[in-house]
């Protein structure tokens, strides 16, 4: 069945089952692969998507759920406020070790600066709780995410 998606400003008309999550239409029929899997259980945050600004695991959501609602990913978050400074601090504290996660990172951290321009760190920790790095760089992130606001209060 036809069913019409709203990503990165576009709209995809894709050719599959109702309860098909998203992750698997994102990659395997769109061919936006900047989005991971990780464990199918949103557990990891691997899969993080945003829906209408809110992060959201995409390995459990599924196309028939979204209706109207815009979905932002990694492919895209560049083109936010939030997200080009996160992106732009993740380079600049060298966040990524492996970067498998980190896409499910950025598109956390952004949703969190987006809605939040100056986190506390229980803002930090709160947002990211959901998103596991298997390297080890949660100090990295959480300055990262700390000189992305900091840039936002100095225009930057």
């Amino acid at each position: 069945m036809a069913v019409a998606i709203k990503i990165n400003g576009n709209t995809h008309s894709v050719d599959v089952d109702d309860d098909t999550p998203l992750l698997w239409v994102l990659r395997d029929v769109l061919g936006m692969t900047g989005t991971k899997f990780g464990c199918g259980m949103a557990l990891c945050g691997a899969c993080t998507v945003q829906i209408d600004g809110v992060a959201t695991r995409s390995c459990i959501t599924t196309v028939d759920s979204l209706g109207e609602s815009e979905v932002t990913t990694i492919e895209a978050i560049g083109s936010t406020p939030a997200g080009a400074r996160i992106q732009k601090a993740w380079l600049e504290n060298e966040v990524p070790q492996c970067g498998y996660c980190q896409s499910g990172q950025i598109m956390s951290a952004s949703a969190l600066l987006a809605g939040n321009p100056n986190p506390t760190d229980a803002d930090i920790d709160d947002a990211m709780s959901g998103n596991i790095c298997r390297c080890g760089t949660y100090v990295r992130i959480r300055a990262a995410i700390k000189l992305a606001a900091q840039s936002a209060g100095n225009g930057g």
